[in-house]
């Protein structure tokens, strides 16, 4: 197989690229000709890292789950990314973004949120560098991550619903793209996963890759070996996977399992089954599967968990599914919510429900009792704690 890469055009075998209103242009393009010379000056890596640790609070540790082992009979390692500050990997990404933000002269950031973890954790490094800060959310997901919301306005930024189409992540990334092409000069959009136009999935993953980094050394340390047998991450956009797959992509002895939303059931029309239900094509800017109509409607998606209700997913995932890199399972919002039960009673570790997924996913997984199993537990689940209620 040939390496796991990204051209200089932003694609990942057939999928990404840069589909842009003419508008966008200017700001794209600056982006994708200074994201990688910027981010890797010395002056940049010095405040990056610091911030990461001493900020962010990395490196996050990497918890072997003794009671989950037992359970499944196998060896299962967490990468807790709950324990970051703002209670998820969103923040790895956000500061690699406003420290870019800033090296370019921008004064105004917008974001797009559906579980409301990237928002907060956009709003947090706006309030950490005294810039304004926009946040883009759909109304129903205003709702139902109300935690989430009170958390960005705390932080000073301004939260704006969008009450179009299912009122939800797809509506809320519209509504930031058109304030884009709106304000190009002043404003970058900081994206929260591995979507959008070229060069947002390649820069949104390296910036993430940081967790791979600390699982390969972190692991050695545990066990004497850098390669687990499985790394598994929910996938909505994908940026948790992006980043705990990164440093693994070309290990082919490491396999990646990307977890879905299936909703009410992959078939029931109410699914964000992209992996199944997906085919080819340009949405938010750049080519990937896609849930569409024939005509090439998008077709609504459904979770019940706010971050993995998307129509698609990023182009790197378009591209590892479809050339067997990596293995998707679905999952319905009734294993998640059991899962997450689970999890909790036996680790003391409530999961975000995003999380809840994959770990879901280890009843329709092959593994050994000498497997030893990575799961990238990408945030916390204080902010789905009303839905948990509801479901116990």
């Amino acid at each position: 197989m040939a390496p796991i890469t990204v051209n200089e055009q932003g694609y990942y075998g057939e999928f990404g690229g840069a589909f842009i209103p003419e508008m966008l242009h200017p700001n794209v393009e600056e982006l994708r000709q200074k994201y990688l010379d910027l981010s890797s000056q010395p002056d940049f890596q010095r405040e990056f890292q610091h911030l990461l640790r001493d900020y962010v609070g990395r490196p996050t540790p990497l918890y072997l789950a003794k009671r989950l082992s037992e359970y499944y009979g196998t060896t299962i390692y967490l990468k807790r990314e709950d324990l970051c500050h703002t209670g998820a990997h969103k923040i790895n990404n956000t500061i690699g973004q406003i420290l870019l933000a800033k090296r370019l002269g921008k004064t105004r950031i917008i974001a797009e949120t559906g579980a409301g973890q990237h928002g907060v954790a956009t709003a947090t490094v706006c309030a950490l560098m005294g810039i304004q800060c926009i946040v883009y959310m759909g109304e129903v997901d205003i709702k139902r991550q109300a935690p989430n919301v009170a958390r960005m306005r705390m932080l000073g930024a301004e939260v704006r619903p969008a009450t179009s189409g299912s009122k939800t992540l797809k509506d809320a990334t519209n509504e930031a793209i058109r304030d884009w092409i709106n304000n190009p000069v002043d404003t970058h959009y900081i994206i929260g996963s591995v979507v959008g136009p070229h060069p947002y999935p390649d820069m949104v993953a390296r910036f993430q890759s940081v967790i791979s980094e600390e699982i390969m050394w972190q692991l050695e340390e545990h066990t004497g070996k850098k390669y687990p047998d499985a790394v598994i991450a929910c996938v909505g956009g994908g940026s948790n996977a992006a980043g705990a797959f990164y440093h693994y992509l070309n290990e082919e002895k490491v396999r990646l399992i990307a977890v879905e939303a299936a909703g009410e059931g992959i078939h029931s029309g109410k699914s964000a089954a992209t992996s199944v239900l997906g085919t080819k094509g340009v949405i938010h800017g750049s080519r990937t599967l896609l849930m569409q109509t024939e005509d090439g409607q998008i077709v609504e998606p459904h979770s019940i968990s706010a971050g993995l209700d998307y129509p698609g997913i990023g182009p790197m995932h378009a591209h590892l599914i479809s050339t067997g890199r990596a293995e998707a399972i679905s999952i319905t919002d009734e294993e998640a919510l059991e899962a997450a039960v689970l999890v909790s009673r036996r680790e003391g570790i409530i999961p975000a429900l995003e999380t809840a997924h994959a770990f879901a996913a280890l009843k329709y997984m092959q593994y050994k009792p000498s497997d030893i199993l990575v799961f990238c537990l990408s945030g916390r689940g204080d902010k789905d704690l009303d839905t948990y209620m509801k479901h116990l």
